[in-house]
């Protein structure tokens, strides 16, 4: 099978670049590119391997984007994303080695991650085959994969097991916005649209609290279920929510099998297979020391092409949240402007027999969403258009899911929040109470409300009444607009859809029983469909897409572009990303996404405010 992302080096033509382009990686240099290695390892997939004679090391230490995006300025190989890590474990079963030593360190995947990689690397074991798995530490969500995965669990001498159970957290900010005479003025339209409950109240609604513990429930039967079928020892599943265990107690738990550092749980995998060469498969542990490829420097810098002209499967990744323009000059997120060409590219490609959404978004902004979802379904119309939910699919993600011909999720996946929520932020009390008041001037001086309409986006002035209700005639029209949206991509009646709606979200079980999703599994069974519906073979490529553009593009530049030039957009990309985005934990930043089109003037959004983070 041609793997993830096997594309060509076209190194003849960055060969011919490199000499234009010394100035501008220069410039990059001095710019001091923070936090990013100066070089990193290759790895060569599963499939790929040349020897299936050495044991192979899959290193899980890091992330596993599921977007090239998240690489920054320079988008990454598609082989280190989610979707090339499943490939690569799918590839496997063709070619197997003698055993696998995963290596975790701390790092834990979201649930839905969880859910498929188990599945993957179980599917590894057995005839004499052996996987040892190694962690410094277990989290609810890494155990849950280690118990589903490895012969043996091991754990550092000093790490700990924190499987605490699962529970939610959230913050309500009305206290504070009281104190500070802020005024949040919004609206919803769905029983469960619970995104402004944050500032708006000072604690759930019964209706929020009923659907956030449903979901937890959901998520928690799963976990617990899949570390009793994997751990056969009685012990691991009562002990399972009753952490943080020591290392020693993880052991007595049943929830370890040993103790000892990484070089000793590779030596039991040498005795277990009686071999000592190993093969890097995913992550940074291979070649040491290898250099950055100047090719794939060059590639990024000038957009060189990609992809495969063979009939194919192309995976596109839409994660982020949902806006009309993209945010700055990163190609995180999902923005209309962007993602609208990305689209008509794909459906227009004669070579992309199929494509597979993969979703991972909160919503955003309803407008977008429409129509993107329209574009979606102009490509289904043409060629098969599968959806693989990942850890969320929710309000306006779930609006571009049901776009789709099949929709795929794992059983903790979070899907539907059918719903609407919108208003603004009202900031002139506040103002007042620091000496600053505000004055409307209205055009129109026979129309008693025209100075209320025609300041309706204004944060200095709240809605009067007969404003609040167009707004919420707009976000009722918008509801009725998703509810239609729903019913014509799922080919579900509307009564059975609005029964689902209302804003309440659900686990990925929770929605292929009301119609929401139409089979459990990840990306691999999503790709796996999508080949199937196209007539192709197993073995056909597949490609990651994105709407990745140069760096030349998104610096303003062009080839001939002198090192001045260079300097000064670099110094105007390091300002583009706002401070405030910086400072958020990477799980918040979809919402922050999703909720950014509020600054840009729009009122209505489909969005829940929820990141579901696994820990």
């Amino acid at each position: 099978m041609t793997v993830v992302g096997t594309f060509a080096s076209r190194v003849a033509a960055a060969a011919r670049a490199r000499g234009r382009y010394v100035a501008l990686l220069a410039a990059l240099a001095a710019a001091g590119c923070d936090g990013r290695p100066k070089v990193f390892e290759h790895e060569r997939p599963l499939g790929s391997l040349g020897s299936q004679q050495k044991l192979v090391v899959v290193d899980l230490t890091g992330d596993a984007p599921e977007s090239t995006a998240a690489g920054g300025w320079f988008p990454l190989p598609p082989e280190r994303t989610f979707a090339g890590l499943v490939d690569a474990l799918s590839t496997a079963k063709e070619q197997p080695a003698p055993g696998y030593f995963v290596r975790f360190g701390s790092h834990s995947f979201n649930w839905a991650q969880t859910e498929e990689l188990g599945r993957l690397l179980f599917a590894l074991r057995g005839d004499g085959r052996h996987v040892i798995c190694h962690a410094d530490g277990y989290s609810n969500a890494s155990m849950w994969l280690a118990a589903s995965a490895c012969d043996e669990i091991w754990l550092s001498p000093a790490g700990n097991v924190d499987t605490v159970g699962i529970a939610g957290q959230t913050v309500y900010l009305k206290r504070l916005l009281d104190k500070l005479h802020i005024k949040a003025d919004f609206l919803h339209v769905g029983r469960y649209k619970a995104a402004a409950e944050n500032i708006t109240q000072d604690g759930p609604s019964d209706a929020a609290k009923e659907s956030m513990e449903a979901v937890l429930g959901s998520i928690r039967a799963a976990w617990v279920a899949g570390v009793k079928e994997h751990r056969k020892e009685p012990r691991a599943s009562q002990a399972i929510e009753n952490g943080p265990w020591i290392a020693k107690a993880a052991v007595g738990a049943g929830l370890v099998d040993a103790i000892g550092y990484e070089q000793e749980a590779r030596k039991r995998l040498e005795e277990l297979t009686e071999r000592d060469e190993y093969e890097s498969a995913f992550g940074a542990i291979g070649r040491r020391g290898a250099a950055l490829d100047i090719a794939e420097v060059v590639r990024a810098i000038t957009g060189g092409e990609k992809g495969t002209h063979q009939p194919h499967v192309a995976i596109l990744p839409a994660a982020g949240g949902i806006s009309m323009e993209q945010s700055g000059t990163s190609d995180e997120g999902i923005s209309a402007d962007r993602w609208t060409k990305l689209i008509r590219d794909l459906k227009n490609d004669d070579a992309v027999k199929a494509v597979v959404l993969r979703l991972d978004s909160p919503g955003g902004s309803a407008l977008a969403s429409d129509l993107l979802w329209h574009e979606l379904m102009q490509l289904r119309e043409k060629k098969p258009l599968v959806a693989s939910v990942g850890n969320m699919a929710a309000s306006g993600g779930y609006y571009l899911a049901s776009a789709a011909n099949t929709i795929f999720a794992e059983q903790t996946s979070i899907v539907g929040s059918i719903g609407v929520v919108g208003g603004k932020i009202v900031l002139g009390e506040a103002l007042d109470e620091l000496g600053v008041s505000s004055y409307t001037f209205t055009a129109n001086k026979e129309a008693p409300d025209a100075g209320a309409r025609a300041a309706y986006g204004s944060v200095l002035t709240e809605w009067d009444e007969p404003t609040r209700q167009r707004v919420q005639q707009q976000m009722e029209a918008v509801y009725d607009l998703f509810i239609s949206r729903v019913v014509e991509g799922r080919g579900m009646p509307e009564e059975k859809v609005r029964v689902s709606a209302e804003g309440r979200i659900w686990t990925g079980t929770q929605g292929k029983e009301r119609g929401l999703v139409d089979e459990f599994g990840g990306l691999a069974a999503a790709v796996a469909d999508a080949k199937q519906r196209a007539g192709l073979p197993p073995d056909a490529p597949v490609s990651v897409e994105g709407p990745t553009a140069s760096l030349l593009t998104m610096l303003g530049l062009d080839e001939d572009s002198d090192p001045d030039e260079v300097q000064m957009a670099l110094r105007q990309l390091q300002a583009a990303r706002p401070a405030w985005l910086q400072m958020l934990p990477s799980h918040f930043e979809s919402v922050a996404q999703g909720l950014s089109p509020m600054l840009r003037g729009e009122r209505v959004l489909t969005i829940v405010p929820y990141a579901f983070d696994s820990r």
